[in-house]
């Protein structure tokens, strides 16, 4: 029983902030502003969410910091996805093995 009211309050938790906006703004949105806003909110969240994980998952936050300067520069220079990861990772390590 205990599983499926689990699984109600989930189903809830979903189905509420997807229905909201709808229910909410039935008319287009018109400002640039808000547009802009919401176009942004998603990389603001996965930033927000992504970066402190970051930070504190080598142990070293200056292993971590390194790692991700590395990783903004070979993105800045349009590197692929593959690339800019395994960098990362071998930059992590090699700073790593120095301390």
């Amino acid at each position: 029983m205990k599983a499926f009211i689990s699984v109600l309050v989930m189903a809830m938790v979903t189905y509420i902030p997807r229905i909201l906006p709808i229910s909410v703004f039935q008319r287009e949105i018109k400002s640039r502003y808000i547009k802009s806003f919401l176009f942004y909110v998603p990389y603001a969240v996965l930033a927000a969410l992504t970066f402190p994980a970051i930070i504190w998952s080598t142990g070293s936050e200056l292993t971590a910091i390194v790692g991700t300067v590395m990783a903004i520069l070979l993105a800045y220079l349009e590197q692929s996805l593959v690339v800019v990861a395994i960098a990362a990772i071998l930059v992590v390590y090699g700073v790593g093995l120095l301390l």
